[in-house]
């Protein structure tokens, strides 16, 4: 039986990529390539994939958001994040929302198999580097909500633009950067700060006094 393969990222290199990689191994089929949220989800239904390899930085939804989406309306797809984040919160946050694995965009065509049969068998699957850094963070000193918070001077900027209510594409314009970039940028904000939202990245900034 083939295994029907879907790939959301925004980069058209990554998509043909994996998909150049997954080309001639056996009993695997890439059915779809999504550029964005919007796309997925308008495309899954027709192109019916068993596993979906999902970015995490999207230009619509975010790829945890949609993570939540897709597990409501796709309960039996495997969702495996396929990213270049390696911060414990976001693994746990996608996992808590409903994925099934974590790969980095590093990882090799042996892995990605190793992956793709591991959730498909019902276990849930992270990248071996992922696995030693949850391990690290578990055991280190330093706990998530550490004082020493250390943020860019560019993460700076964001987080006062945020603060200030503006929206993505007014930060963009301010800060002459792509709002993608802010994205990410709001993301490693989210990140670091531990928090779900911007409201409570906010919140937590001020408590920390970084704002």
């Amino acid at each position: 039986m083939t295994t029907r393969i879907a790939i959301t990222d925004d980069h058209e290199m990554v998509l043909k990529g994996i998909e150049t990689m997954l080309s001639d191994t056996a009993k695997i089929k890439v059915v779809g390539t999504y550029k964005d949220a919007s796309e997925t989800m308008a495309k899954l239904e027709n192109d019916q994939p068993d596993v979906l390899l999902l970015d995490i930085n999207l230009p619509d939804i975010n790829g945890i958001d949609l993570c939540k989406k897709l597990v409501k309306t796709h309960p039996n797809l495997k969702i495996i994040a396929l990213t270049n984040f390696d911060e414990g919160s976001f693994v746990k946050r996608i996992i808590n929302n409903g994925a099934h694995g974590y790969l980095l965009k590093n990882t090799d065509k042996t892995e990605l198999i190793e992956a793709i049969k591991t959730v498909l068998s019902g276990e849930q699957y992270l990248q071996k580097d992922i696995q030693k850094k949850l391990l690290n963070q578990a055991i280190g000193k330093a706990p998530s909500n550490s004082l020493n918070i250390k943020l860019t001077r560019r993460e700076k900027e964001v987080l006062q633009a945020i603060s200030e209510e503006l929206t993505t594409q007014e930060i963009s314009e301010k800060l002459f950067i792509s709002p993608k970039t802010v994205e990410t940028h709001r993301m490693n904000l989210m990140s670091k700060l531990g928090a779900k939202n911007s409201v409570g990245m906010i919140k937590i900034a001020i408590e920390k006094q970084l704002l």
